[in-house]
């Protein structure tokens, strides 16, 4: 009886203390509050929104005694940060992977054409795309397409890589392309991709500088895959999924980013077609998250950036180009300063060339965007440091971005300093790749592969994110890459290139207060402080990197101080 009074009395009294208070909407209270402020090292225990704003963060008590709320959360101590940023997805690539043939983990080229005849006997659809594939887990030998043209003689088929920089497609949809006539006569096709041929791979350069280059690519015709610029013909005639499936699509994209409390990502490269798609679902109110868009430099998203300037609408917000400069290394098209250890008589290419990425360059300062410039291979991650380092010398704070940074001479670490580039790197990369990089770059090159330290080192910061769907959209797998630098199987037990590794702090800061700043979007999000949005993520259990993997999930997330999502 005595307990009851005490607990009657204690509710008594809380709630006399609230009707006195300053009114605010929610109080998240009995909370493990990670501000992610700089200097700020306390956990504190609740938070007091107002019109989707942090009005005060502090002890339990002092919050509970000074605000009255329309709605508290007990959050049972539970781990709270400010919702969590992906510094580098592609939400689109994801939406179309989502309702393709998933080819993720196919052990053999047998597997992939079983998945493809169910889906396409679930589905029967005019044209077939499919998603993920790797040749690397079953020999590492291409595929051919014969199969496919016996199979699907009379629709279209396209299979992407794993990495999306190259792809397998049936003869029907070969013919589509014209490939003579786009070979030969497109200039900007000249260079940085090659197809593959019974005779090896046929690089584009070659057929450009060959007199005879009609003859040569009858008598060494495309055995069905197509890398880097050499896929540009064929995505040209490939038929799209509906308007419609595609936006519900990015609809299920977005519920799983929130599952893991994802509030925003950095979507890496829009065309202007999937541009008009987010606009519209963001007047719609249908996508919440928060969307910072780095456009294509296609001829329409450029006429948007120097008619709009920097672009805000709701909860999206666009300043960036996003360019590429080389292929990727599992297609043996990130350009390397030396040959490729296993094939040495090929060390990749520049995918943009020199000519157009100075264009670029000047766009970028016409019109203040950010130049954000996926750089795999060292040799591409140095010309594109040099050329930073221009604007960098009367614009310090110009934050434009390297994506990736997977391989970069020791050599020229220190460029990152001198040109003020901003990392952008996704942790889970180097755990996927350990398989094989070593075959492709040889042990002497391993020394600047997938080393988050050393660049957290030169630049003090990192863009953290995962590259989906190329790699899982799930954050605490990024965390176990970066901070154990294992995969999600814990492999291998020791760490690769465990040197590398960085702390649990500095990747929560590179999906928190650095992927802000990365993004210029400091003022508003990225930490919790007063004045910021509210914008939140609660997770269902303590947020720690251990030796083994343990998944996690968001309990609670507030996208300006909104629920979005609730486990419950």
């Amino acid at each position: 009886m005595k307990a009851y009074f005490s607990l009657l009395l204690f509710a008594l009294l809380f709630l006399s203390s609230c009707m006195k208070g300053e009114s605010v909407d929610l109080i998240i209270h009995n909370a493990r509050i990670h501000t992610m402020v700089d200097g700020d090292d306390k956990v504190h225990e609740a938070i007091a929104i107002r019109n989707g704003k942090i009005v005060e963060i502090g002890p339990e008590r002092q919050i509970l005694n000074k605000y009255s709320a329309d709605e508290y959360i007990d959050a049972e101590k539970k781990d709270v940060y400010p919702g969590w940023t992906d510094a580098h997805g592609h939400m689109m690539n994801y939406a179309r992977s989502r309702i393709s043939v998933d080819l993720i983990g196919c052990q053999s080229f047998d597997e992939m054409i079983l998945r493809i005849e169910k889906y396409q006997s679930k589905y029967k659809r005019p044209f077939i795309i499919g998603r993920g594939w790797d040749q690397s887990l079953w020999g590492d030998e291409m595929p051919t397409n014969e199969k496919l043209n016996e199979l699907f003689p009379d629709i279209p088929v396209c299979l992407f890589r794993i990495d999306g920089h190259a792809l397998l497609a049936n003869d029907y949809l070969i013919s589509k392309a014209n490939l003579i006539e786009n070979y030969t006569e497109d200039s900007e096709l000249h260079d940085g991709g090659h197809y593959e041929s019974a005779d090896g791979p046929i690089t584009l350069s070659f057929l450009a500088n060959n007199d005879s280059e009609i003859d040569l690519f009858r008598l060494m015709p495309p055995t069905g895959v197509f890398v880097d610029n050499a896929m540009n013909p064929i995505l040209e005639v490939l038929p799209d999924f509906p308007q419609k499936e595609l936006a519900e699509s990015l609809m299920e994209v977005q519920n799983e980013l929130l599952m893991y409390g994802i509030t925003g990502v950095h979507e890496a490269g829009l065309n202007d077609k999937d541009f008009k798609l987010f606009r519209r679902m963001v007047d719609k109110r249908k996508l919440k998250l928060n969307i910072y868009a780095m456009l294509l430099t296609t001829p329409e998203n450029v006429k948007f950036a120097k008619k709009h300037g920097y672009y805000r609408n709701n909860n999206l917000y666009v300043r960036s180009f996003k360019v590429y400069g080389d292929g990727a290394l599992g297609s043996r098209g990130a350009f390397l300063k030396h040959p490729y250890a296993d094939r040495h008589d090929h060390s990749g290419y520049m995918v943009t060339s020199r000519e157009r990425m100075q264009e670029i360059f000047d766009l970028c300062q016409l019109t203040g965007y950010q130049m954000n410039t996926h750089a795999i291979g060292d040799s591409t991650n140095r010309i594109i440091l040099e050329m930073y380092e221009k604007v960098f010398v009367y614009n310090p704070d110009h934050r434009w971005r390297i994506e990736h940074a997977q391989i970069v001479d020791p050599a020229d670490f220190n460029l990152f300093s001198a040109s003020g580039a901003i990392p952008s790197v996704q942790p889970t990369h180097a755990t996927s790749d350990q398989r094989w990089a070593e075959a492709r770059l040889g042990e002497h090159r391993m020394e600047g592969a997938y080393a988050f330290n050393s660049l957290l080192e030169q630049s003090g910061v990192l863009a953290i994110g995962t590259d989906f769907p190329v790699e899982y959209i799930d954050p605490f797998k990024t965390i176990h890459a970066a901070v154990e630098r294992k995969n999600g199987e814990n492999f291998p037990s020791e760490g690769f290139r465990a040197e590398e590794a960085i702390t649990l702090e500095e990747c929560i800061l590179g999906m928190t207060r650095w992927a802000a700043f990365a993004s210029f979007q400091e003022d508003k999000i990225g930490t919790l402080e007063k004045g910021k949005d509210a914008t939140i993520s609660m997770f269902q259990n303590p947020v720690v990197s251990k030796s083994t993997f343990n998944a996690n999930f968001a309990e609670l997330v507030l996208i300006k101080g909104k629920k979005v999502y609730s486990a419950e």
